[in-house]
């Protein structure tokens, strides 16, 4: 890309957007099929075949968004290593000791916010395959008993997967404010 014109920098902040951007949907795909699951709970006699349906529905998209979280994060760690692997070899054009002082700092700033975020991202990341677990349980669950003793028992379990969304999210969110941070300052430099 580079003999195209396009930095490693740019596709760097690019690619930190981009998971940024797969983090929020993964969040609001997480909560919808929690939204979904909850009225599963709720049904009252009903189309309870139709709401299995639903649900399975959302459990498939949650999981293609966590899937698209890890490529995206893989992508960040593969250009910011070339990215870095590039600027350290850069160093030694330098004829300049200060501006050569001045890179150095640089790099190493931009190398630890760069570990922060991917920190975040990765911590974010690791709170959704255990929620992912939990969905594909209780709809497998309400597959193999589409009844109302399945409902029954899918009450109990609501307030458990409603705490782990919401502690899914507010790690989504942490990591999406550490992605904004970084695109900011790396636009700035």
């Amino acid at each position: 890309m580079e003999k195209l014109g396009v930095h490693k920098r740019d596709i760097m902040v690019d690619r930190v957007g981009e998971a940024r951007d797969a983090q929020e949907a993964t969040k609001e795909q997480f909560q919808s099929a929690l939204e979904q699951f909850s009225q599963v709970v709720e049904v009252k006699g009903g189309d309870l075949e139709q709401k299995y349906k639903v649900l399975n529905d959302q459990y498939k998209q949650c999981k293609a968004e966590a899937d698209n979280v890890h490529k995206r994060i893989a992508a960040v760690e593969g250009v910011s290593a070339a990215l870095f692997r590039e600027w350290e070899a850069e160093l030694d054009q330098y004829t300049s000791a200060a501006l050569r002082r001045d890179s150095e700092s640089k790099l190493a700033a931009t190398r630890r916010q760069y570990e922060q975020l991917i920190t975040a991202m990765k911590r974010a990341e690791s709170k959704i395959q255990p929620v992912l677990s939990v969905f594909n349980d209780q709809v497998l669950y309400l597959k193999h008993n589409l009844n109302a003793q399945a409902i029954a028992a899918l009450q109990g379990e609501l307030v458990g997967l409603e705490e782990n969304v919401d502690r899914l999210v507010r790690e989504m969110e942490a990591s999406i404010r550490e992605a904004d941070q970084f695109i900011s300052k790396l636009q700035k430099t």
